[in-house]
């Protein structure tokens, strides 16, 4: 999978970043209660099934995306994990997938992922914010960004 770019501009509310994030990588929000996932992975796509602990996170970890900028693939995921794993997680689940996330990136990107899991000191997750996904979507990225400690331009440059 080619590097896909998850950088919307900061003026958006989250609802409007994670549309235009969904959309720039080929995703839906159907993938979220969908049976399966498609996961690609050296250019091969793998169907894999999507449990509920899964659903009930996907969403959120989405939303991480359009806040920190990080990519989809597999060193931008790598980062996203690492991010995900200094700034909270709350479930047992979130914890392995971003564990597993981390290990891989430390192979295929390991200075990416040192560097976002460094950045993530003093920042929130959505997963341990409390507020809930509804809350967040309606506030702009800039100021979800502030109230999360996420730096005004995410953590990777604009295209």
């Amino acid at each position: 999978m080619p590097l896909r770019v998850t950088h919307v501009p900061s003026h958006m509310t989250l609802r409007e970043g994670r549309d235009l994030y969904l959309e720039r990588n080929g995703f839906s929000m159907a993938e979220y209660s969908s049976p399966t996932f498609a996961f690609h992975i050296l250019g091969r796509t793998l169907k894999l099934p999507n449990p509920p602990a899964r659903r009930q996170v996907v969403a959120l970890h989405d939303l991480h995306h359009v806040l920190t900028g990080y990519g989809t693939d597999l060193a931008g995921e790598s980062e996203m994990g690492a991010w995900e794993l200094r700034a909270g997680c709350n479930t047992p689940f979130l914890w392995m997938i971003n564990l597993t996330a981390v290990m891989g990136g430390l192979f295929v990107a390991p200075l990416r992922t040192l560097r976002a899991f460094r950045a993530a000191k003093g920042q929130r997750s959505l997963y341990v914010d409390g507020r809930g996904a509804e809350a967040a979507l309606k506030l702009t990225i800039a100021e979800l960004r502030r109230q999360l400690g996420v730096p005004a331009g995410g953590h990777t440059a604009a295209p």
